[in-house]
């Protein structure tokens, strides 16, 4: 009997370490918590891969068309490697667009109503979240009215008011709005400061008053540095909706000879078609489109390689994904 039960005791000893493993093997592939295994982390970085690559595949198929000659245009072998690389169409749509001008004027402009609207919108956003204003939520209602309203219902006595002010044809018309507060998207940036300062505690203001603070002080010296955040969120925002627009630029500068980004990829389009119609179409037509978007949406992600980290910590800590 007692030899039996030594026998056993062995035979557990020797399985020990291959159940030590297959238990260790077990913890590494579903892990210990449903989220910390290896096939979890597999299927998460599956739809990542996935996602991205919806998101990537129109940007890989820009650069690749932008840069193929006529050859491998027409040739339906070369789909995504070009054999060699072309950049007539790019420099074509260089010319096309007047692209340093365009760019400076594009930037300018964008520059511009960012600066203006992250600063203005700050102080409106202060102002609704701490300050005890006499109609304040009648004013916030107007505010989110201004929201709601497409700016198509506004735009033709916006029109009229930069004509009788000769400022047509002129940037002013887009960049004064913003020092208001207002401009592309106003409102919510308002609205994003609005909710950052709501949740900034009173004690800190309270403190700032006992050593003598008035609301000036306290919105720059104690509010505005625990803005950073929301800063960077409303500027790189302000900045990219700027950027891309394209309806006040053509409802403004509708008869200006250097247009921004927006409005030279629409012309290079109409220029493109009206060719097309009367000599026929082009084999570098749309490799030419490909060029111009290109020129025009590299600044914004350079833009945004640098400072998503920022911004990404930016909108967590706003309340914009709650």
């Amino acid at each position: 009997m007692l030899d039996l039960n030594q026998l056993k005791l062995k035979r557990r000893r020797e399985q020990l370490p291959l159940l030590l493993w297959l238990s260790k093997a077990r913890y590494v592939i579903l892990g210990r918590e449903a989220d910390k295994g290896l096939l979890f982390k597999l299927f998460i970085y599956l739809i990542l891969l996935d996602t991205a690559y919806i998101y990537l595949k129109p940007v890989l198929h820009m650069v690749t068309t932008m840069v193929k000659n006529a050859d491998d245009l027409l040739d339906p072998s070369v789909n995504w490697f070009p054999r060699t690389i072309y950049l007539g169409n790019l420099q074509e749509a260089w010319e096309w667009l007047k692209y340093p001008k365009a760019l400076s004027l594009t930037l300018i402009m964008s520059l511009s109503v960012a600066l203006l609207q992250t600063v203005s919108c700050a102080v409106t956003g202060y102002a609704f979240a701490r300050l005890k204003v006499p109609f304040k939520n009648l004013m916030f209602f107007f505010l989110l009215l201004t929201f709601i309203v497409p700016m198509q219902v506004t735009i033709l006595p916006n029109i009229i008011y930069a004509r009788e002010l000769g400022l047509l044809n002129t940037i002013y018309p887009i960049i004064v709005p913003a020092f208001f507060g207002l401009g592309l998207k106003g409102a919510l940036f308002v609205i994003i400061y609005r909710q950052f300062f709501s949740t900034q505690p009173k004690e800190l203001e309270e403190a700032a008053r006992i050593d003598g603070a008035n609301v000036f002080k306290i919105f720059y010296k104690v509010m505005m540095p625990l803005a950073k955040p929301a800063i960077l969120v409303v500027f790189l925002f302000s900045f990219v909706w700027t950027w891309n627009d394209f309806y006040l630029p053509s409802m403004y500068l509708a008869d200006i000879e250097t247009a921004p980004l927006s409005m030279g990829i629409s012309r290079i389009a109409n220029a493109l078609k009206q060719q097309a119609e009367q000599f026929g179409p082009s084999v570098n037509d749309e490799a030419i489109r490909m060029a111009t978007t290109f020129l025009m949406i590299i600044p914004p992600m350079l833009l945004y390689t640098f400072t998503q980290r920022w911004f990404i910590e930016g909108v967590e800590r706003t309340g914009l994904v709650e």
